[in-house]
Order: C-alpha cells, then sequence, then structure tokens
C-alpha cells in the first residue's frame, strides 16, 4: 500500500493511453508542479454517479505543452498503470489536491486466440458500417481491448467495468458481448437508410407472373 495523489474526471483512461489535459484549477496546478519537482505520478480515479471510483488509472506527466500567464497549463500524460483506492482524502496531507492510499492491481493481459479472431471479424464489420477503416488499419496484430476500447461507443459506466475486469479474456468476452448487441442494430439502421434513399426514386421492378 502507498500513498498517491488523486485527480478525479469524468472519465475513464485505460492503461497505456496517451491523455492531454488542460489544467486550470489551483489544488490541480499544484499537483503538475510537484509532478515537476518531487517527480511523483498521480491517479485518476473516474468520477461516476456523484462519487468518486475506487478503481483508478495511475498517470506518468510527460511534458508541459505550455504555460499560459494566468497560470493554467497544458500537459501530455501517459497511463502506466492500474490501482485500488482503500482510503480516500479530499485533500492529501498538506496540499490543496485529494490523495489516497492504494494498492497496485495486477492484470493478466494473455488474450483468447479464438476470442481475438471473433473480436476482429465485428471490429472489421463496424468500422466498415460507420466508414471508420482507418482505425482497423491502424491497429497492431497483438492490440489489446484496451487499444480500442474507446472506439467501440461504450457507455463511461461500461468502460468502468473493463477496468473492473481482472484478465483480458473477460475483457474480450465484456467486448465481444456489446458487440453482438451493437452491430444488428446498426445494420437495421443502415437497411432503414437505403430504403429512405430509394424511396421517390424510379424503381425498375420485374412484374410477378400469376
Amino acid at each position: 500500500m502507498r500513498q498517491l495523489a488523486l485527480f478525479p474526471l469524468n472519465l475513464v483512461v485505460f492503461p497505456g493511453e496517451k491523455l492531454n489535459l488542460h489544467i486550470f484549477e489551483p489544488r490541480y496546478r499544484q499537483l503538475v508542479r510537484d509532478c515537476i519537482s518531487e517527480g511523483i505520478t498521480f491517479g485518476i480515479p473516474p468520477f461516476l454517479n456523484e462519487s468518486v471510483s475506487m478503481l483508478g488509472t495511475e498517470m506518468q506527466l510527460l511534458d508541459v505543452e505550455k504555460n499560459y500567464a494566468s497560470g493554467e497549463m497544458d500537459i501530455r500524460t501517459r497511463a502506466i498503470g492500474l490501482f485500488r483506492v482503500t482510503e480516500f482524502y479530499r485533500q492529501a496531507p498538506g496540499k490543496l489536491y485529494a490523495g489516497g492510499l492504494v494498492e497496485d492491481i495486477l492484470d493478466d493481459v494473455r488474450p483468447d486466440a479464438v476470442l481475438q479472431s471473433r473480436i476482429a471479424s465485428h471490429l472489421q464489420h463496424l468500422y466498415d458500417v460507420l466508414g471508420l477503416r482507418k482505425l482497423m488499419q491502424e491497429l497492431p496484430p497483438d492490440y489489446r481491448i484496451y487499444d480500442v476500447a474507446h472506439h467501440l461507443g461504450l457507455s463511461t459506466e461500461q468502460e468502468y467495468q473493463l477496468l473492473e475486469a481482472g484478465t483480458e479474456v473477460e475483457r474480450q468476452e465484456i467486448v465481444l458481448e456489446h458487440l453482438d448487441h451493437i452491430l444488428p442494430v446498426l445494420m437495421e439502421t443502415e437497411r432503414l437508410k437505403e430504403r429512405v434513399r430509394l424511396n421517390g426514386h424510379f424503381k425498375n421492378l420485374t412484374p410477378p407472373n400469376f
């Protein structure tokens, strides 16, 4: 167990993700200064349902992209791991920003090859329908669920469910269930759009023989 500075936000950050933030509140400007001067990291626990979640992502400051005369900053960060909050403080000792006692979460990153193949097929289908083929082309062959999670139409609550999953296989099962649900809906929407487009056009139809 260790102490970690906390920066609750209304979003889910996945391990390996890079996140750019505009910092304007005094408490988080202090946090960035501490990251620079002390080399500390900080955690982003999602703020869901009017409360701070007990699961979060640890972030490393990569760079301060811009300093404003007002004291605001643009920063670049990278997610380096997961943690669980065991004790939350609205203010870390002697600081303006929040903090807490946390324990690190070890992740089983091994995928199931069969599930991976099914998900890849579904993703190809999804991105074809949405006109987002480039997303599929940019994916590495050994991609993890975290690499595609923000491009699946998941709600913030569903994304948090992926964080809660302790293994890659669990995440694969969650995503596959989601894709199995939304793809038929998308296909029906596409068929409806096509029927609307054809309405009013001259139709070359073969009359039935009777």
